[in-house]
């Protein structure tokens, strides 16, 4: 395949990153060595982060804040230094923006559940109305679908075109003067989409509406500037950046924080507290009840170093490139049908597809068999395979550490697919 894969530009030296990801010298079913196409469920992880999370709980394991001893200073200064990382990182305007969770799900689910607290003018009720897509994660759309049941609110969302885009050409009657809130995903989980921020955030700026962006597909792949977004909230995940799982992150415009009610109680987020009531601590300790997940912020943090380190203009062009090619190669195998986008433009760097009548799950499993791991079903995102009127998809997803030798190895894989079913 090496004359396809001829004027492929701007990719990272992989060789060199790939000595860092342990687990990519793996072999499996007698001696096939993997090929891994699932970092849109979680990412490999290279050995700075191992050793930071070894490193914390062999050296500096204590719980943080309150300790005035050797360690529980030195776990503080690391979780704090995390949350610094992070800032920076998305180019937050303070520190204290920066809210840790468990993951992306927890982050939304704390929107969702602020705004169904809160007092006006923020406050969610039944002469509101909140705006989502059809094309999200269900952790974008059963937050929302809880806080409607809750309040009385109208959940409302916008469709998808026939080749994966959001249909925007009713914007004006999705987006009105009652919208409370729109929750979209930047980059779509299933299709890959990109979508067009810009357009959604003026029209719901101009009704008043908060905007909450599902980063989680985006944070690993391309610079997330929260500023330039113009976003009120934006939610992703650790695991999916080279990081650990057990860790997420919920980014909100200061004002908001300072405003909106918490929504977990608890050590930590408190000032004072008395049997009669609590005061709050500011933000962000006001959203982190209890123990947080102290070492996973540390390896997100030691994740932030190494992505900042290649830089993530080079990881996004690697992966343009990448996508480029895997788009062309799927295809030409005969009953592809790519779900979403059938070009590289303006998609990220993840492709869900159908094979002819095999289903996704024997697809998967004969790909498994030669060492190719993919994902298989709806992806939490069924109300895309509704649309499309299919009962699940073989996703295949790459990052940094893909090469151009797993695309070929993923279509020489599945045309023996389709010679095991005929």
């Amino acid at each position: 395949m090496t004359d396809a894969r001829q004027g492929l530009s701007g990719l990272l030296d992989t060789e060199a990153i790939r000595k860092d990801f342990p687990i990519l010298d793996r072999t499996v079913h007698d001696g096939k060595k993997i090929v891994y196409l699932d970092s849109a469920a979680t990412s490999q992880k290279p050995r700075q982060v191992l050793d930071a999370l070894s490193e914390y709980y062999e050296r500096h394991n204590a719980n943080v804040h309150r300790g005035v001893y050797t360690i529980a200073e030195e776990a503080t200064a690391l979780y704090e230094g995390a949350r610094d990382k992070v800032a920076a990182f998305i180019n937050a305007p303070s520190r204290n923006e920066v809210i840790f969770t468990k993951n992306a799900s927890e982050s939304l689910n704390l929107v969702a559940n602020m705004l169904g607290w809160a007092d006006e003018p923020y406050r969610v009720d039944s002469d509101t109305e909140i705006v989502t897509t059809e094309m999200e994660h269900h952790s974008n759309i059963v937050p929302w679908q809880l806080l409607s049941q809750r309040t009385g609110a109208k959940l409302k969302w916008f469709g998808i075109t026939d080749d994966g885009r959001l249909d925007l050409s009713n914007i004006d009657e999705i987006i009105t003067e009652k919208t409370k809130i729109v929750s979209f995903t930047l980059v779509s989980n299933i299709m890959g989409t990109i979508n067009p921020v810009e357009a959604i955030v003026r029209r719901a700026q101009q009704v008043g509406a908060l905007v909450c962006i599902d980063a989680s597909q985006a944070a690993p792949h391309m610079v997330l500037d929260v500023q330039a977004l113009q976003a009120d909230f934006v939610a992703f995940t650790g695991h999916k950046m080279v990081g650990p799982t057990g860790i997420g992150v919920l980014w909100g415009r200061q004002e908001l924080l300072e405003d909106l009610p918490p929504f977990l109680g608890g050590g930590e987020m408190i000032e004072t507290v008395s049997m009669h009531s609590s005061t709050y601590a500011p933000a962000p300790h006001k959203f982190e009840a209890g123990t947080p997940p102290i070492a996973q912020a540390v390896g997100l943090g030691a994740a932030v170093d190494y992505l900042s380190a290649i830089g993530m203009e080079n990881i996004h062009r690697h992966e343009q490139a990448i996508t480029e090619y895997a788009v062309r190669r799927l295809l030409e195998v005969p009953d592809l049908r790519i779900i979403g986008p059938a070009t590289a433009e303006d998609r990220g760097a993840t492709i869900s597809f159908t094979l002819g009548d095999i289903h996704p799950h024997d697809v998967g499993q004969v790909l498994d068999e030669q060492g190719i791991a993919v994902r298989v079903g709806h992806h939490c995102a069924r109300p895309v395979c509704l649309r499309y009127g299919i009962p699940a998809t073989t996703r295949a997803s790459f990052y940094l550490y893909s090469t151009p030798a797993e695309v070929d190895a993923l279509v020489d894989g599945l045309e023996h697919v389709r010679n095991f079913f005929g």
